[in-house]
């Protein structure tokens, strides 16, 4: 009989191949239902404020953290994680027709329905990710060679980016060409439509069942290995610490094209393109840093992402017109993809197999409060001081989060907790 590395191994092409052609129509839907671009300017139709538009990313990220630590234990004690993905990630799609049905009743049901009901819809999406989390990310650490996880998790990303960039800018065209509410509808009916098309990619992966895995004991005290990762491992609490400081540095991207509507009456067609830009710059960054940091340190490219913050943040708040967004978009997209694809492959080399979920969690769950009060935050000096205010505070946190990573972080290395 093969053992478990052997089935990996003879797998490893049809999973790479899966796992590509689900991140390549999963973001062919995300491009059509952007919660960077699309999403708030569907919100613009029903409300103005800064604080409310500034929530839309945060709830999808915030949704995406919170449930990764209270997961852990269940996903420790899991020998074979694809069911579990296949069953949670159902809950971050369908919601997209949530979208769609809100804004065809927006003139019927008026604001006051619509509003809290796209919102309603928003926090179902993102905790459905925050289910899918931890296990979709131990069944990669597990399907994936260790010293090539960064490279996947870049290339799964440039393939997401290559075809969010061409629906996006297709999204810009149907704003601007259908009347409402066909215009947004189109849009939610088409993410869902990719995102279906997505899950039947991912559901094809192969992955063999873990006979060999320590699994902890019916009463172990997961809270206890969590308290004691973070009593022992100094360089995991610097990482959550820059992790947390990071929401704050980017905390005025959630603007960037709310302020280019108000301050430079950017049309739909440009926030189309501009979101082209981001994606087609993040392709080249997901891959060409995705190679760098399996080859020269994670934190390497975690520095070079928070100055990339600093300089987009400066740029926005010294902006004299349009044609600047393009470098501030670009910069933010480098700083995302040191966060998102650099950060991910970084936390899963905290842990060995048998701990991974509870890094996993940690990493996740305790930066949520400040994933949430960032934008909160953002769009309160957004309403009092003006949109600059904000940029020019992120800058400051940019700073602090490039010295905390020179100083403090370091690459990773295995710390084990007994599980018994």
């Amino acid at each position: 009989m093969p053992t478990l590395k052997q089935e990996l191994q003879k797998n490893l092409k049809l999973n790479i191949s899966v796992n590509l052609l689900d991140s390549a129509f999963f973001g062919l839907g995300l491009g059509f239902g952007s919660f960077g671009t699309i999403i708030p300017l569907f919100f613009t139709k029903m409300t103005t404020s800064a604080i409310l538009i500034g929530l839309i990313p945060a709830i999808h990220t915030v949704g995406w953290q919170i449930p990764q630590l209270f997961t852990s234990g269940w996903v420790l004690r899991l020998r074979k994680y694809k069911p579990a993905v296949l069953l949670m990630t159902i809950h971050e799609r369908v919601p997209f027709l949530g979208l769609a049905l809100s804004a065809w009743f927006l003139h019927s049901m008026g604001v006051k329905i619509a509003l809290p009901f796209a919102f309603l819809m928003l926090v179902w999406q993102g905790l459905g990710a925050g289910f899918t989390a931890n296990p979709w990310q131990s069944m990669i650490a597990k399907i994936i060679p260790q010293d090539s996880q960064a490279t996947f998790f870049g290339a799964q990303a440039a393939v997401a980016n290559i075809t969010i960039s061409a629906s996006a800018i297709g999204a810009g065209f149907l704003l601007d060409t259908l009347k409402s509410p066909w215009d947004f509808i189109s849009c939610f009916v088409l993410t869902f439509l990719s995102m279906c098309i997505s899950y039947f990619f991912l559901s094809r992966t192969r992955e063999p069942e873990d006979l060999e895995k320590e699994i902890p004991a019916e009463h172990h005290d997961y809270w206890k290995t969590a308290r004691e990762i973070l009593d022992t491992d100094d360089n995991f609490k610097w990482f959550l610490l820059f992790r947390v400081v990071f929401q704050f540095a980017t905390m005025g991207f959630s603007f960037y094209i709310i302020y280019g509507v108000f301050a430079f009456n950017m049309n739909p067609v440009t926030a189309g393109f501009l979101t082209a830009a981001l994606t087609v710059s993040q392709t080249i960054a997901n891959i060409v840093m995705g190679w760098l940091a399996d080859r020269f340190g994670y934190r390497s490219m975690l520095i070079v992402g928070a100055l990339a913050v600093v300089l987009s943040s400066v740029a926005a708040w010294a902006a004299p017109s349009l044609d600047w967004f393009y470098p501030v978009i670009i910069l933010s997209g480098l700083a995302n993809v040191s966060f998102w694809t650099v950060g991910l492959a970084m936390t899963i080399q905290f842990g060995a197999e048998a701990m991974r979920p509870v890094y996993i969690g940690l990493a996740n769950t305790l930066i949520a409060p400040a994933t949430i009060i960032a934008p909160i935050l953002g769009g309160w000096i957004a309403d009092m001081a003006g949109f600059k205010t904000t940029f020019a505070i992120s800058a400051v946190f940019g700073l602090l989060t490039t010295l905390l990573l020179i100083f403090l972080v370091k690459n990773p290395v295995h710390h084990q907790i007994p599980l018994s």
